[in-house]
């Protein structure tokens, strides 16, 4: 039975207590107007040529990577028809994440190996938990590098970053899987249910200590970032006070979560039912406390007050941009392209693909300016390379190779300081939203070191998962995907249109030839090579003379700063 002031949450001897908390992120700093880059492009539609830059500009930023396989399809049509590809709303969700960790030294009770934990019973066992969370995690990683011709997973990072919360602290896999769930469902739906859903969510619950928020002790944790991160921002526009954190806290009391099975419940003793006076920002508001279940609808009347600002299509706008396609926003964008994607927010009753769907058709998305100009986040990094390289990871059969490969790929991610599922703290990764340095702050002189070790390691060594399988880049198989690897301008030229999104000079390709030719002067001498491979696989001679040219120019080529780029 659940009773007053109390939130019924039971798991108090967990690795992480679910204790009243008070969160102090780093908080964003407020909108400044950046030095003009002196774009001229706004939102009308791009009329430049549809290539392969535009097409791989467009995939990696839209995805995690430009395989070689989506390129070809989206260089089969026209830009239009891309970007519908891109935001089709006709997509299968993932099958959920498995049992892939039970050994001789590890058995879950309640779950079989290749059955799902999603609705397993409560355990309080920390080994049972660990595991599935990093089966969650590989879960997670494998849906990005296997992700179709769609920009949903981007856009689950995206959504994640921007509604942070933390797996590791809540440390609880199931709840985390039913948040990302809840994610992906609204992912390219309605903002408006979505802030709803998220505000419901048991793990936002417990992370910003809504499950705790009750009358006799309102809590402003969530209240303050629903409006400081969520929904208006601290943008030139925004003017809310500190008495309507208060207010919008008193608001949410009583939203608390169902121990049985992890559902949200409204608890009417816990809800504040005095009236709710807003500031002049809000246009003076008042919500009429409600007693009894009605005061649940307390919920959507704050919702709505939030979104009838201008402030919030145009935050929610910004914060589009700044992780698709450029982190400085200057007047002539706030302008040209910020104020006219928050109009056709508005004008959408807040539905998402409208926006990303004149986003990413417009001159300004394809500005010469805007590509290229991104460091690429570790995720795109590491994830990218892989679908790149086309990199195969562990089959999906093989559960115990999968969780150690899963388990090592988090460890990377950790290193990287870009984990999916927990970034530092309720404002997201600051690389995103951190002025002056943004996307800077994925290279460091330690992570860029890293980075280069870690390349080097993929091209020579790759995790060996059991005795024949290895996750690693193979040159040779990737050559072999090249419309005519044989000659070898047309190699070079392909590859970089592929790896690389700036452009490089003749003298940098020159240096990848030369390291292709091994000190040879003519062009045929790769030729000869490479047909004489093609003709004769199993010879060994052939195979390291082609592997160690290859391998050789694509580590010259992965260590260019080019290469850090989107």
């Amino acid at each position: 039975m659940l009773t007053p002031n109390a939130a019924p949450f039971p798991f108090k001897d967990r690795k992480f207590n679910f204790e009243r908390r008070t969160i102090t992120p780093p908080k964003r700093v407020p909108h400044q107007t950046a030095t003009p880059r002196q774009l001229q492009t706004g939102l009308e539609p791009y009329t430049g040529a549809w290539n392969i830059a535009a097409v791989v500009h467009l995939l990696k930023r839209t995805t995690f990577g430009a395989s070689r396989a989506h390129i070809n399809t989206l260089l089969a049509t026209n830009r239009q028809n891309a970007i519908e590809m891109l935001l089709s709303t006709d997509i299968t969700p993932p099958p959920p994440p498995v049992n892939n960790y039970n050994n001789p030294d590890l058995n879950d009770p309640d779950v079989s190996l290749g059955q799902t934990w999603i609705n397993a019973p409560f355990t309080n066992d920390p080994n049972i938990i660990f595991a599935r969370f990093i089966s969650l995690k590989g879960w997670w990683h494998r849906n990005m590098r296997y992700q179709s011709l769609h920009i949903i997973e981007k856009l689950l990072l995206f959504w994640h970053n921007h509604f942070a919360t933390q797996a590791a602290e809540i440390f609880e896999p199931r709840i985390t899987y039913r948040h990302l769930q809840t994610l992906r469902q609204h992912a390219m739906g309605n903002f408006r249910q979505m802030v709803r859903a998220v505000t419901l969510d048991p793990q936002m619950l417990i992370y910003l200590n809504g499950a705790f928020n009750v009358a006799s002790a309102p809590d402003e944790n969530y209240a303050r970032e629903l409006q400081e991160l969520f929904c208006i921002g601290t943008g030139p526009g925004s003017f809310y006070t500190e008495s309507d954190v208060q207010a919008a806290a008193r608001v949410l009391t009583g939203w608390t979560i169902n121990p049985f099975d992890l559902s949200t419940v409204f608890w009417p003793p816990n809800h504040d039912t005095g009236n709710k006076q807003f500031s002049p920002f809000y246009n003076n508001t008042l919500i009429a406390g409600q007693a009894g279940g009605n005061g649940a609808n307390e919920l959507d009347e704050l919702l709505n007050m939030l979104l009838n600002t201008d402030e919030c299509a145009r935050f929610i706008c910004r914060e589009l941009y700044r992780f698709f396609v450029y982190h400085l926003i200057d007047e002539d964008t706030e302008i040209n392209v910020i104020d006219p994607l928050a109009q056709i927010f508005r004008d959408n009753n807040y539905d998402i693909v409208p926006v990303l769907r004149a986003l990413f058709n417009s001159a300004h998305f394809f500005d010469p300016l805007n590509m290229g100009a991104v460091i690429k986040s570790p995720v795109d990094y590491l994830i990218g390379q892989a679908r790149e390289f086309d990199m195969p990871f562990p089959p999906d059969t093989l559960y115990n190779e999968n969780w150690v490969f899963a388990q090592a790929l988090e460890g990377l991610l950790l290193d990287f300081k870009q984990a999916p599922g927990d970034p530092p703290d309720v404002a997201g990764w600051p690389a995103y939203y951190q002025t002056p340095q943004y996307n800077k702050l994925w290279i460091t002189t330690d992570s860029y070191p890293r980075r280069l070790l870690y390349t080097d390691y993929m091209m020579f060594a790759g995790f060996n998962y059991n005795d024949t399988g290895v996750v690693k880049i193979d040159p040779i198989a990737y050559a072999a995907l090249l419309p005519n690897p044989a000659d070898i301008n047309a190699l070079i030229d392909d590859v970089c249109y592929q790896f690389l999104s700036y452009p490089i000079t003749q003298e940098v390709k020159n240096q990848l030839k030369a390291i292709l030719l091994s000190g040879q002067t003519l062009d045929y001498y790769w030729t000869v090579a490479w047909n004489f491979f093609q003709d004769n696989p199993t010879d060994e001679g052939a195979y390291l003379l082609i592997f160690s040219r290859l391998a050789g120019m694509f580590r010259y080529l992965l260590q260019l700063e080019e290469y850090q780029l989107s």
